[in-house]
């Protein structure tokens, strides 16, 4: 994961501000940018995404996290109501990584109704674009580029998959679907 940070989101980051120098895009959020990126070059899509998805990547983990979110979370009440049960929603969002075809990521994400959804999209897309499929606000990514599991997983997607809900900082995620709602 520091090869990860270090290199990767690093990466992003400072080809994403050389992208937007001197432009009105830096004055611009990361979320408004994100919103209307079909406007903007390939370099500003790619690296706002692998920027802002990176960001809430880590945001999201914690050594400390894991398990379902608490039965008193907003976002536990939500899982439920929209997939039935913490175990569908992980079935789910695990299929939703599983079979992203090459690079890309995996999504929780609220619509602009307020109810909860699973997306996947491909390289450093995410639901925030407007050229998004499905559109909303993420809560919750997992980057599934080989990048991101490689070193300690080789080719066994599912194996890093599954770790990751032993990770998952649910109160960081609660956190972020109170703001989105």
């Amino acid at each position: 994961m520091e090869i990860h940070h270090g290199k990767h989101h690093a990466g992003y980051t400072n080809n994403l501000n050389a992208a937007i120098a001197d432009t009105p895009l830096a004055d611009q959020s990361i979320e408004d940018i994100l919103a209307n990126v079909s406007k903007n070059s390939m370099a500003v899509r790619n690296n706002g995404g692998g920027f802002y998805n990176h960001c809430l990547f880590w945001e999201v983990m914690s050594p400390n996290g894991g398990g379902a979110p608490a039965d008193g979370m907003a976002v536990a009440g939500a899982i439920k109501d929209a997939f039935g049960s913490y175990d569908d929603f992980k079935k789910e969002f695990s299929a939703a990584a599983a079979t992203r075809f090459g690079s890309g990521w995996a999504w929780l994400s609220l619509d602009g109704s307020g109810k909860l959804f699973i997306s996947s999209t491909a390289n450093q897309d995410n639901p925030l674009m407007d050229i998004a499929d499905h559109k909303g606000t993420p809560v919750l990514g997992l980057d599934v580029w080989e990048h991101a599991y490689y070193l300690n997983y080789q080719n066994r997607r599912p194996d890093y998959i599954s770790s990751f809900f032993n990770v998952i900082n649910w109160e960081e995620v609660n956190k972020r679907f109170e703001a989105a709602k």
